[in-house]
C-alpha cells in the first residue's frame, strides 16, 4: 500500500490539497508571500501598522494524550496539548516577525462523558502557566478567554484549538520578498532540551500525528480504546505498530512521552535574532505541515532551495519510519525531521544566528542554500537519498 493510500484511508492528507484549492481565490492580504496573512490596521486605521490573526491547534495529538492519560493517569500530558495549540499559532506568527504582545483565545470541544473537568482545568491553567513562562523570556501573551463546548455528538474525545492575534508595525514585518539566490538556510533543531524546556524534546511538533500514532502503537489499543479513532477506518490502517505507550526508549522518555513532546517554541530565539539582525532576515519558515518542503508555498519567484546539510535525524523519526515503512521522500514532506524552523539570510548573519540558538541550547547549522532556477523546487540531499519537491 502506498503512503498516499494510507493517508487517504485514514482521512488525512500530507499537503492539504483540498484546503489550498478552497482558498486559492481568496484575498492573500497585504503581503501575499508572507507566512501568515497580513491585514490592514482596520481598527486604528494607521497605515504604519497592520494586524495579524491566526488560528491553529494541537490536531490529533489530543487523541494520543487521551490514550496516555487513560493508560497512566498522568494529567500533565494535557498541559502539553495546551502548549501545542499555542505554539502552532505563535511560531507561525514568528515567521512574519511578530514577537508580541499577542492575544490568545482558546477553543476546546469535548465529549463530556469522556473528558473530565480535571482535564479541562489542566488545559486552561496549563495555557496560562505557559504564558507566564514565556513572559520570563520577553514574550508577552494575554489570555482573552475562549470557548469550551460539550459536543459529544461531533467530537469523540477532545479537540484543542486557539486563535492568536497581534498588531505590529509594517516596517518590522518579515516576508520572503527579499529571498533570493545566494541566501543560506539556517536550520534550528526541534529536538534536545532548550534552556526553557523542562525535559528532552523528541522534536515531534503537532504534524503527522495520525500517521505516527497508528503506525507506532499496538493493535490492542483499537479494542481497548475504540473512542480514540474513527470507527469507519479500515482495519489495515489502525494501530499497526509494536509499541505500548509505556515502552522505554533510548532518550529516557517512554514511547508515549516521545510522541507527546510539547511542540517547541522558538519565540525567545527569534526575539533576539530580530532585535540584532532584522534587516538581514529574508525569510523565516515554520516547517510544520509540508515538512522540509514547506518553503515551496512562500518562494517569491522561481528559485531552487537546496538542503544538503540538514541536522541529524532524531530517534523518534527513525522509529516512525521503521514502524511504517514510509518512504524517506514522504517522511521529509510530512515531518520536520529534526529541524522545525529555518531562517534565510546571508552567510555572516547565519553564524550569529547559530550562536544565538546555541545560547538557548538549541542546535543549529547552515543546512543549505538558495540558487537560481527555472521553476520553484526544493532539493534535499541527505543520508537517506536525494529527493526533489515541486
Amino acid at each position: 500500500m502506498t503512503d498516499n493510500n494510507r493517508y487517504n484511508l485514514r482521512g488525512v492528507s500530507a499537503q492539504k490539497e483540498d484546503v489550498h484549492a478552497a482558498i486559492k481565490t481568496l484575498d492573500k492580504g497585504l503581503f501575499p508571500n508572507a507566512f501568515c496573512k497580513i491585514y490592514p490596521d482596520y481598527w486604528a486605521q494607521d497605515p504604519e501598522y497592520c494586524n495579524i490573526m491566526h488560528a491553529d491547534g494541537a490536531g490529533t495529538k489530543s487523541s494520543l494524550a487521551y490514550l496516555y492519560w487513560r493508560e497512566t493517569g498522568d494529567l500533565s500530558v494535557w498541559q502539553g496539548i495546551a502548549i501545542d495549540s499555542i505554539v502552532m499559532n505563535i511560531d507561525d506568527m514568528l515567521c512574519v516577525g511578530a514577537t508580541g504582545p499577542f492575544t490568545y483565545s482558546s477553543t476546546i470541544g469535548r465529549n463530556k462523558n469522556l473528558i473530565t473537568g480535571e482535564v479541562i482545568s489542566e488545559l486552561i491553567n496549563g495555557t496560562q502557566a505557559y504564558f507566564d513562562k514565556l513572559k520570563q523570556y520577553g514574550i508577552e501573551v494575554h489570555l482573552m478567554g475562549g470557548e469550551t463546548a460539550d459536543v459529544g455528538d461531533v467530537v469523540r474525545t477532545v479537540i484543542v484549538d486557539g486563535t492568536m492575534s497581534c498588531r505590529m508595525r509594517r516596517d518590522k514585518l518579515v516576508t520572503t520578498e527579499k529571498l533570493d539566490h545566494g541566501d543560506v538556510i539556517v536550520s534550528l533543531a526541534s529536538y534536545g532540551q532548550a534552556t526553557y524546556e523542562d525535559q528532552y524534546n523528541s522534536g515531534m511538533g503537532s504534524n503527522g500525528l495520525t500517521s505516527a500514532r497508528h503506525e507506532m502503537l499496538h493493535k490492542s489499543y483499537k479494542t481497548q480504546y475504540p473512542e480514540s479513532l474513527d470507527p469507519n477506518l479500515p482495519d489495515e490502517v489502525v494501530y499497526n505498530g509494536k509499541y505500548r505507550l509505556t515502552d522505554p526508549t533510548e532518550t529516557g522518555l517512554n514511547v508515549g512521552q516521545m510522541i507527546l513532546s510539547p511542540t517547541r517554541t522558538y519565540a525567545p530565539v527569534i526575539l533576539q535574532i530580530l532585535q540584532q539582525h532584522f534587516d538581514a532576515i529574508h525569510g523565516i519558515i515554520h516547517c510544520s505541515g509540508g515538512g522540509q518542503s514547506k518553503i515551496l508555498h512562500y518562494l517569491p519567484k522561481n528559485l531552487q532551495v537546496v538542503k544538503n546539510n540538514l541536522l541529524p535525524i532524531p530517534p523518534l523519526f527513525t522509529m516512525i519510519q521503521e514502524a511504517a515503512g514510509t518512504s524517506w521522500q514522504e517522511m521529509y514532506q510530512v515531518f520536520n525531521m529534526g529541524q522545525r524552523l529555518e531562517i534565510y539570510t546571508d552567510n555572516a548573519t547565519a553564524q550569529s544566528i547559530i550562536a544565538i540558538a546555541r545560547g538557548f541550547n538549541i542546535d543549529a547549522q547552515i543546512s543549505g542554500y538558495v540558487a537560481q532556477a527555472d521553476k520553484k523546487e526544493v532539493r534535499i540531499e541527505s543520508e537517506k537519498g536525494i529527493f526533489t519537491y515541486h
